[in-house]
């Protein structure tokens, strides 16, 4: 008997069956939580998990392609695994290095220091620091690069006749029509 009444439902609907009803619910937070899990913070910047040590350590400020290389290489660690991978051990042994570095000169960010003559590797707070630093001392001596740094203009000798016009409208302004040539300038239209 029940089956007879599901064959007649079925007819009746012409085979489609009726949608299961969805319940409302809020959306999958599973996703954004496994993408929080995934990210490793190595010297207060986050790196997504699934990046080579090679390539992620480069996400950090003040760490080159080939400053990353010699860490690995000196750490003994292999550029091909997975940031994710690492232990505490092994983010504490980078922290150290990267602040510290054991390498030649060339790989080094700020050789023979201004105000100290050394040869020194900064990374991400200090780094930003030294820079701003560095900038105000180029305005304070009123060298080239300070008065452009001081106007707002580009540093390196890019040309400025298209760009870096922020602030700066400059343009062709169109005169008000007069009184008598909004006629001629109807005319113009039905021409065209």
């Amino acid at each position: 008997m029940a089956e007879e009444k599901q064959k007649k439902e079925e007819k009746k609907n012409l085979g489609f069956k009726k949608p299961e009803e969805k319940e409302h619910k809020r959306p999958d937070q599973s996703k954004e939580i496994a993408a929080a899990k995934s990210l490793v913070r190595i010297m207060g910047t986050d790196i997504p998990g699934e990046k080579s040590i090679h390539y992620g350590l480069t996400r950090i400020k003040g760490i080159s392609y080939a400053f990353s290389s010699a860490l690995c290489h000196v750490l003994n660690l292999d550029k091909s695994r997975k940031i994710l991978s690492l232990s505490q051990e092994e983010i504490k042994k980078i922290t150290d290095f990267a602040t510290n570095p054991k390498l030649p000169t060339f790989l080094l960010n700020r050789r023979r220091d201004i105000e100290t003559g050394q040869d020194k590797h900064l990374t991400v707070t200090p780094l930003d620091l030294q820079k701003e630093f560095d900038i105000r001392r180029l305005k304070k001596i009123r060298s080239y690069r300070g008065w452009r740094h001081a106007k707002g203009l580009p540093v390196r000798g890019q040309r400025t006749k298209a760009h870096f016009r922020e602030g700066r409208a400059v343009g062709v302004v169109r005169s008000k029509m007069k009184p008598g040539s909004q006629a001629a300038a109807e005319k113009s239209k039905e021409k065209k």
